[in-house]
């Protein structure tokens, strides 16, 4: 057993500040967590060391790396729509062997930035799941693929073929559940489809993207997107809600939401009104969505979301932003980590406590808003090792 001393530390599920404490490792577990020190004769001492949850990237579109701003300026549609933006073209232009190494250096990037687990859709059927598990091969980070059926039948139009049935059956075989691109996209029919070949695993979706979204739904078939996807498709996940009314809000309440509030911007859809959603007792997630638009940065992801939520007068206390980024996103997803406790994987970075840019720290939670970023991470540690020089 390895012990962690005299670490300053955000503990358990609800990030309480312990000023001098310890952490217990064993077997890439967390064994025990607590104010004080340790009986482990194995240790290392924490001092100077903020330690928290590492992050947990509830939304990527990780094979987009290969097209990093093209299109830059143009809005939601035109650079990733799944049937003409300039996304599906770059996609297909580009070789699998391109593709898996700029995931894997996506990858690389996000432990580097203390990010231990991310959420992923991924396009392609089978065969695109095949591609993003080959690319991350042997990195010490944890993927939870959502896979796609290619199929954009629009509102109105049919179900699932047989065929498309059964690639969903073999995406859901080897992947963690579907990615679907959203409601516009799919009947009402399909969408049902999809929920039953899941049957228990996850199913996710985007929806209220944007002002055209909403638009089109509600001309194409007289309802809105959230309205839809909650009557027939039943998601363990809505992405985004951007463009979410009051009323949508409340609706998808009991469903995961996960925000990407820097994609939301680079593309003008608007900003997600997070501080409704946490009123209305929403759980929230962070994403940092599609590497195309963003880089795959938490820190700035929270930093832009406190900010502009704040200039638009809803305050979002930075412990619960902190909570989003980690916790909130791994019960979403399933995962046995974005916490501080015993039974957790060992995820965890280590902030440098006298780095320039945190020294003082009197609000740990605020100095890890918008203050930390890359230069003031130490260490990272996934499933109880440090991450040293991966690649």
């Amino acid at each position: 057993m390895l012990a962690i001393e005299n670490a300053s530390i955000l503990l358990g599920p609800d990030l309480d500040y312990v000023e001098r404490g310890y952490i217990e490792i064993e077997d890439g577990i967390i064994k025990g967590a607590g104010a004080g020190s340790s009986d482990a004769r194995k240790k290392i001492d924490g001092s100077g060391f903020l330690v928290m949850p590492a992050f947990v990237n509830a939304h990527t579109h990780i094979a987009d790396s290969i097209g990093k701003d093209i299109a830059a300026g143009s809005r939601l549609d035109e650079r990733v729509h799944p049937v003409f933006g300039a996304k599906k073209k770059i996609l297909e232009a580009s070789r699998p062997e391109h593709l898996k190494a700029l995931v894997r250096n996506s990858a690389v990037s996000m432990l580097k930035s203390g990010i231990a687990a991310f959420a992923d859709f991924r396009e392609g059927g089978p065969d695109g799941i095949r591609l993003l598990r080959e690319a991350i091969s042997g990195l010490p980070i944890r993927c939870v693929a959502l896979g796609r059926v290619d199929h954009y039948g629009g509102p109105s139009g049919s179900g699932l073929s047989e065929q498309e049935l059964a690639q969903a059956k073999e995406v859901l075989a080897i992947s963690d559940g579907l990615g679907i691109s959203g409601a516009n996209e799919n009947s009402d029919a399909a969408l049902g489809q999809y929920r039953q070949a899941a049957g228990d695993r996850l199913v996710a979706i985007h929806e209220a993207e944007s002002k055209e979204t909403t638009e089109f739904s509600l001309k194409n078939t007289g309802r809105r997107e959230v309205e839809r996807v909650m009557g027939h498709l039943h998601p363990d996940i809505i992405v985004h809600m951007t463009q979410a009314t009051d009323d949508e809000i409340a609706l998808a309440s009991k469903t995961g939401i996960v925000v990407c509030p820097r994609a939301n911007g680079v593309l003008g859809a608007g900003l997600p009104r997070v501080a409704e959603m946490l009123r209305r007792g929403c759980r929230v997630a962070i994403g940092t969505d599609n590497v195309m638009l963003n880089s795959p940065d938490m820190f700035r992801e929270l930093d832009y979301l406190w900010k502009a939520s704040h200039a638009q007068g809803d305050f979002i206390e930075p412990r619960q932003l902190v909570r989003m980024a980690t916790l909130n996103g791994a019960q979403m997803l399933r995962l046995n980590s974005g916490s501080v406790e015993p039974g957790k994987n060992a995820d965890l970075i280590f902030l440098d406590k006298h780095h320039a840019d945190l020294y003082p720290v009197h609000d740990p939670y605020a100095a890890i808003v918008h203050r930390a970023g890359r230069d003031s991470i130490a260490a990272v540690m996934a499933g109880g090792r440090f991450v040293g020089a991966v690649h």
